[in-house]
């Protein structure tokens, strides 16, 4: 239970879509309010400060000048455009030439800019009046009292009408956007769920399988986007048929070719229990001991085979010396060349020089090396002689591996044949599986190697054609030359 506080909850690909998908939707709805209100209070502050220039405009008509002095006459018509209604307070304020008060309310301000102004230019400012923000409209008007001389007149209003209009254009543009977001909230709910269904239509054919159906997945019918998805499983279930059918043939294979040796076996088996004679029941356990050789053999050969192909490339590669492998198996060779007084000889580099060392598997290198010595050795008559050799190509720098034999040879008719499992040539009286040279192809396959058969033609052996073959490691040869 501890370990189940600490694990993850499994990510849903549709709920981080929806999130990814609503998350800016709702974020932005605030943004958008404070937009809104910002537009609404410049919409609502243009026609407000028409009437204000209007206003102040209309007071600086009643400015006069008697008797070398300025004078500001208040109509009654002029009152009426500045008496206050429910909403906003009015103010206004005239200032003589030398700045002295003739009208309105003292509590107005002066502006800073009554240099840069022009003569009746209206200007526009946001102030305070009584703790109260106001805007307020003013104008210089230029008079001639002993020469030319400048009177400000302003005209101040509150904000109350203007955040009232502004705060109804908010609500009349809001007020919609409240009733479209959870219709906007479902539809993308839906389209979502519409857009992911093939997922979930992809997923059912899937589960609907058999657990034997290594088919294709109908790439033409998903999204785009799911396409390489679906591209890779069917690289890996092409890559599962190839395994399983390689499972399936080796144990077809295997229960085939033990087949016959296990009979003998059991049939020799018999025999010894009813033989009275000495002489005879040695032979049959003989028998049975040459027939469990040829089973053991089998098995061996078998489970190469199922090695090589299956896990060649899975194998952890590392730097080998050719040579090292070579000798090994000659080493182990040597006896069963004795035994036939076959003359076993080796031409090639010594170990440890760079010319014969590569990337490699050497357990697959030393199988290969060991298939293709035995095969030599087995179709080898008495007396005859087996030759290795190993030798760097010195135009493209290929490291070339030969194994030749004085044997019968193989017919060029059958040269190609003799790489199929189980596939033996006719005519000779030698035990084995057939699988030798289909896992020296296999292992050859995995090392980037190439595989040919010639004629041998060795010195003293003039009725024997014989047999050569020469594997040239392609991609390796180059590495060798370091």
């Amino acid at each position: 239970m501890a370990l189940g506080l600490f694990q993850r909850e499994r990510r849903s690909l549709f709920g981080e879509i929806l999130d990814w998908m609503l998350t800016p939707l709702l974020l932005l709805w605030p943004i958008s309010l404070a937009l809104t209100w910002l537009v609404a209070q410049n919409i609502s502050d243009k026609p407000f400060d028409r009437a204000l220039e209007y206003d102040v405009q209309a007071l600086a008509k009643l400015v006069a000048v008697k008797n070398d002095k300025v004078q500001f006459n208040l109509t009654a018509t002029a009152r009426e455009i500045l008496r206050a209604d429910d909403t906003d307070l009015v103010y206004y304020q005239v200032l003589g030439t030398r700045g002295e008060y003739l009208s309105g309310d003292r509590a107005l301000s002066i502006p800073t800019d009554e240099e840069e102004a022009l003569s009746g230019e209206v200007r526009l400012r946001d102030d305070l009046i009584q703790g109260q923000d106001v805007r307020v409209a003013y104008t210089w008007i230029t008079v001639d009292v002993k020469g030319p001389a400048r009177v400000l007149v302003q005209v101040a209003e509150t904000l109350e009408k203007r955040k009232t209009l502004a705060t109804e254009i908010v609500k009349g543009t809001m007020v919609p956007q409240f009733a479209t977001l959870p219709l906007a909230v479902m539809l993308v709910w839906f389209a979502l769920v519409r857009g992911i269904k093939p997922l979930a239509q992809l997923e059912k054919r899937i589960r609907a399988r058999k657990s034997d159906d290594m088919s294709p997945i109908d790439e033409d019918a998903v999204p785009e986007e799911v396409a390489p998805l679906v591209s890779s499983i069917n690289d890996l279930l092409s890559r599962l048929k190839v395994s399983l059918t390689t499972q399936k043939r080796f144990l077809a294979d295997a229960a085939h070719q033990l087949k016959t040796p296990l009979a003998g076996l059991r049939m020799q088996a018999d025999l010894a229990q009813r033989e009275t004679d000495a002489d005879q029941l040695k032979n049959s356990l003989r028998h049975i001991g040459q027939a469990s050789i040829r089973a053991t053999h089998t098995v061996n050969q078998l489970l190469a085979l199922a090695r090589a192909e299956t896990t060649g490339r899975a194998l952890a590669e590392q730097r080998v010396d050719l040579v090292q492998i070579v000798s090994e198996v000659m080493a182990d060779s040597v006896p069963r060349a004795l035994e036939k007084q076959i003359d076993l000889g080796y031409e090639g580099p010594a170990a440890g020089e760079h010319l014969s060392q590569f990337e490699g598997n050497p357990t697959l290198l030393k199988e290969l090396v060991r298939n293709l010595l035995d095969n030599a050795i087995n179709y080898t008559p008495e007396k005859g002689q087996v030759n290795v050799r190993l030798l760097t190509d010195r135009f493209s720098g290929v490291l070339v591996l030969l194994v030749e034999d004085s044997g019968p040879g193989i017919a060029e008719s059958e040269r190609k044949l003799v790489f199929q499992p189980f596939y033996r040539t006719l005519g000779t009286n030698v035990d084995g599986s057939g699988l030798g040279l289909a896992i020296v192809l296999e292992i050859a396959m995995q090392h980037g190697a190439t595989i040919t058969i010639d004629d041998a033609r060795l010195p003293g052996y003039p009725h024997s054609p014989g047999t050569r073959v020469t594997v040239r490691f392609m991609a390796l040869g180059r590495l060798s030359a370091e």
